[in-house]
Parts: C-alpha cells; structure tokens; sequence
C-alpha cells in the first residue's frame, strides 16, 4: 500500500487526505499552525508541522517524507498583503529533500491563472502567458518540479475553487462596477478536486499536465447575478462600459486520460 505525504492540509489537504485514508491509504499531513496538528492526528493522519521559508524548510521534513511515494503539494504562494513571498524560491528548497527521499512521485497543485484572460478556449496544449504574479510563480513552479529527474511530476491547474464554506459570491454579492461580465466562469468544486487527485494516484498518471475546471461556461454576470439571487444576496452590479476578457478552460485530458467523470457539472 502507497504511503502519501500531503504538504498543505488546508481547505482542500485535510478533505482530501481523509478521503485517501478512508481508501486505506496511509497519510503524512502538514500543517503549519501547531494548533492545528491535533486536528489532523485526530483524522488518523500522521502530523507533521513544516513551514517553508525562502532559505530553508523548518520542522522534520526528513520524517515527513521518509517511506512515502507520492508527495502532494498543497500550498499556494502568499501574494496577498504587506510582504509578497517568493514562492518559486520556497518551492526550491524543498526540491532536494524531496530528491533525497523515496519519493518518486510529485502532484502539484496549480492553477489556471498560469494562462492569460486573452478571450481564447484553453487546452493543455495552450501555451501559458500568465498575466498576474501568482500565475507566474506558480508557472516558474512547475518547471523547476517538473525539470528534476530524480522523480516525476504531474500538475493539476485548476479553476476557481468552490465548495465547502466557499464560493465567490459571499465577496461578490452586492458589489457595483465589477469587470468582465461576458468572461465564463472556470469553477471546480472540491469533491471533483479530490476526486481527480485520487484519480491520478489511483491509476498512477505521472509526468501529466492536467487543466481541472468543471464543463460549465456561463457568463459571469449571469452566473453570479442567478447565484446571488438563488441565496438572497443582493445582486452584483456589472460595468459593462470596457470590453470583456477572459477564457474557456477546457479539461478534456481529464475524461480522456484518467477517465475521470464530474460529479459537479451544474455549480
């Protein structure tokens, strides 16, 4: 039976990890609040507290990794606020410890922001032109991964995330002059994340680069007005005065490599 680390046991990690113990896998899980180890150890994951600096990794991460297979990065850059990280350099920190252990088999969790809103559909064979910092970071991300032969790396991009306590309407309800009303949505709710990532482990998909958004494009201005509505919001309120742009992800590799069916179509 493999045995899986997950760097990250966050919103999506925890769910995620006490999916794969429930299918009998056994877990390492990372968290880098000390109160929160409890949490994890009372999910029957093995808890590990690891922070990633731009220098070093702090806490075990010898132990961390040590007789697991298949490691799960879950951590995305922190751009937000007064001091913007480099997440490319934390990411590079870790790359030898990781290429020392018995790893083989690395699943980074991306996005589609490493994709420019140039109004065009996307496929994995679309060249990526990210148009914002975290886009780009996490591009520079899956390069240094995906370059070190000492074990294979399988990317997963995906769209906005939804699901448990959150969706994107609670911050768009009710605000006036938002941008791009004609842009599809590009959503995926966290059971298919899961679901996808067992897929990957399941079938032991590695070396592949996924897009993951669910096969749902309306509009945002049509969405998010319905959803406001359906949940007594008050409405968003669209600029409609500049040109529109965004894009269409497209996830066929999903269906076609990993077989893999959504169970969230209609979000």
């Amino acid at each position: 039976m493999k045995k899986i680390s997950i760097l990250g046991c966050g919103w999506l990690g925890l769910p995620l990890a006490k999916s794969i113990i429930n299918k009998g896998f056994p877990v390492k899980g990372s968290t880098t609040s000390e109160a929160k180890l409890a949490v994890l150890e009372s999910a029957n994951i093995q808890a590990y507290s690891i922070r990633l600096t731009e220098n070093e990794v702090m806490g075990n991460i010898e132990a961390f990794l040590s007789e697991s297979e298949i490691l799960i990065i879950d951590i995305p850059p922190k751009l937000r606020g007064d001091v913007a990280e480099n997440f490319v350099a934390k990411i590079a920190t870790l790359v030898p410890f990781i290429a020392q252990s018995t790893i083989n088999h690395v699943v980074f969790i991306s996005s589609t922001s490493v994709y420019a809103d140039d109004n065009t559909i996307v496929t994995e064979n679309s060249q990526p032109e990210p148009d914002s910092e975290s886009g780009r970071q996490l591009l520079a991300t899956e390069k240094l991964l995906q370059a070190n032969t000492n074990f294979q790396t399988t990317v997963i991009r995906f769209g906005g995330l939804i699901g448990e306590n959150r969706h994107p309407i609670h911050f768009l309800a009710g605000r006036k002059n938002l941008e791009n009303p004609e842009a599809p949505i590009n959503l995926i709710h966290q059971n298919d994340c899961i679901g996808i990532i067992e897929a990957v482990i399941a079938q032991n998909t590695k070396g592949e680069v996924f897009n993951a958004v669910a096969p749902f494009h309306p509009t945002r201005k049509d969405y998010y007005t319905q959803k406001a509505a359906a949940l007594g919001l008050p409405l968003p309120e669209f600029d409609e005065s500049k040109p529109t742009v965004g894009k269409t992800i497209v996830s066929d590799k999903i269906t076609t490599i990993l077989d893999y069916t959504f169970k969230h179509t209609d979000l």
